[in-house]
């Protein structure tokens, strides 16, 4: 039996509340409409950490956070930390990462045979968090509201250079593999393109902007007065500034209205990859996912950015479509972990050849129709603008969440989508959220969890100052290019050099 590809999309910070594929009634997203309309969409899919570097860290290991000290966007992600791109190698696929994965560390490979572009942000530990000094703010890489103060159009961007880069590369290889596939090498492959869009700066190109009206575009659905926020989101707010930086309706309507034309353009680029499956014959053999690290809160709240376990953060798109999986929608939480068994699954692994525990399970079940007993997602937040680790569970309707500083929160999203309401003390739900609290204190030692994740970053500041000296080199990946074996050069007729690049191969 052929044994199928795997194509992940992802992107940053999208909350699948902003697509059409979820809802979103005036977002255009086609390309994703179409995927789910023949593959699966899963409704509670979450991340393990709402930040980039933390959440991509699960994802490809199928661990939490805690487990492997994926605390924040400066942790080192271990080279001894198998991922499912090690295992699928091990099961012959030829795998392949195009775009960002914030890997940090002097590894920048974490199993993948073959990596096509640099990543976009630092692979250093410059990004480290200070939790003896929680209430100062690190201005040289803290978001503010400045960010959306700012948001709008423009012609060029760092992040639409990076996309356009990460796209055509993606494709490339898809050809590559498709002309050596025609000479014979029909190793399946499992390939990642990750794209930085739509995260902030909320700046789209024209095209994109102009698939929208500001009259059209929502405002946020649920803003609780100051006093009423819960204390991490004052933090949060303090941290970002949007507790004593105010923004207008129509700032904020702006960056919505960017947001959203950057989500279009995102949806452009799985566009592109479709097509390049279907030029070379392999869409009915690749199992596509489309997905994301995280959400962004977009003014909901009245927060911005991530960095929250509220749905508009902690919730990712998740859609599923290929051979065997069927068409459908399914309620059951799941998670980013959850993705490594699956890969193996579809892979024809199993059990046996994982390395270390993981944390996760396969989605298949879920993908072919079948019932899933489990529904669960558990999601670790360890970084910046809090002193201690906040504690997410998800299962069925209700959702908690625990931070040894705070009090604990209970909203049950049946009842109440849009948590307005903290449900904690509700003597209705006394009994439930008093197992969660057990169940937290049994899990979790806070206490012992903040002294390594202190200790960390300890050690990593003085490891950074050390850096900035010029004590290492720079771990920043440099993707190879050999120009002397590309396209025609003297060691290669022209010919040769015209029929290899030729898609598909001519009869001749």
């Amino acid at each position: 039996m052929t044994r199928p590809n795997i194509l992940v999309i992802m992107a940053d910070q999208l909350a699948p509340h902003f697509t059409g594929a979820y809802g979103h009634k005036v977002a255009k997203t086609p390309h994703l409409d179409a995927l789910a309309a023949r593959g699966m969409r899963f409704d509670a899919a979450y991340c393990n950490s709402p930040l980039c570097a933390p959440s991509r860290f699960a994802f490809m290991s199928g661990q939490h956070i805690s487990r492997i000290a994926a605390y924040d966007n400066a942790s080192e992600f271990r080279a001894s930390v198998p991922t499912f791109a090690h295992y699928l190698k091990s099961l012959g696929y030829r795998t392949c990462l195009s775009g960002k994965m914030h890997f940090v560390g002097p590894d920048q490979m974490h199993g993948f045979e073959d990596r096509v572009t640099t990543d976009i942000y630092p692979a250093d530990f410059a990004w480290t968090p200070d939790w003896e000094a929680p209430d100062e703010r690190i201005d040289k890489w803290y978001h503010n509201m400045q960010t959306v103060k700012e948001s709008g159009l423009a012609h060029a961007t760092f992040q639409i250079d990076y996309d356009d880069e990460v796209g055509f590369a993606a494709n490339r290889w898809l050809f590559d593999v498709a002309r050596d596939k025609a000479r014979g090498n029909d190793a399946p492959f499992a390939m990642v393109v990750s794209f930085i869009h739509p995260h902030d700066p909320y700046v789209a190109r024209p095209e994109w902007w102009n698939l929208y009206s500001d009259d059209e575009i929502d405002m946020p659905s649920f803003t609780p007065v100051t006093e009423d926020q819960d204390p991490f989101s004052r933090r949060l707010m303090d941290g970002i500034e949007a507790s004593y930086v105010p923004l207008s309706d129509e700032e904020i309507r702006r960056a919505r209205h960017a947001y959203l034309a950057n989500v279009s353009y995102f949806d452009s680029k799985i566009g592109e990859l479709i097509q390049t499956l279907e030029e070379t014959g392999e869409l009915d053999n690749t199992i596509v996912f489309v997905t994301a690290d995280h959400g962004d809160m977009l003014g909901e709240r009245g927060l911005w950015y991530k960095m929250n376990f509220f749905e508009h953060s902690a919730r990712v798109p998740l859609v599923m479509a290929g051979p065997g999986v069927v068409v459908g929608t399914t309620q059951n939480a799941v998670s980013l972990v959850d993705l490594l068994p699956t890969f193996i699954d579809i892979g024809g692994g199993n059990e046996t050849m994982i390395g270390e525990p993981i944390d996760g399970r396969s989605l298949m079940p879920l993908a072919r129709g079948d019932y899933d007993p489990v529904d669960e997602a558990i999601g670790e937040y360890c970084a910046e603008m809090t002193g201690y680790p906040v504690i997410m569970i998800r299962r069925g309707p209700l959702k908690y969440i625990h931070c040894d500083s705070d009090p604990p929160q209970l909203y049950d999203l049946n009842a109440d989508p849009l948590e307005t309401k903290n449900v904690a003390t509700d003597p209705d739900y006394a009994d439930r959220a008093a197992r969660f609290a057990a169940e937290v204190a049994e899990r979790w030692d806070g206490s012992e969890l903040r002294k390594k994740i202190i200790a960390t970053q300890r050690s990593r500041r003085a490891l950074h100052a050390a850096m900035e000296a010029g004590g290492s080199e720079p771990w920043d990946y440099n993707p190879p290019s050999d120009a002397s074996q590309q396209y025609v050069r003297n060691n290669l007729d022209w010919t040769v050099a015209a029929s290899r690049y030729r898609y598909p191969p001519s009869k001749d």
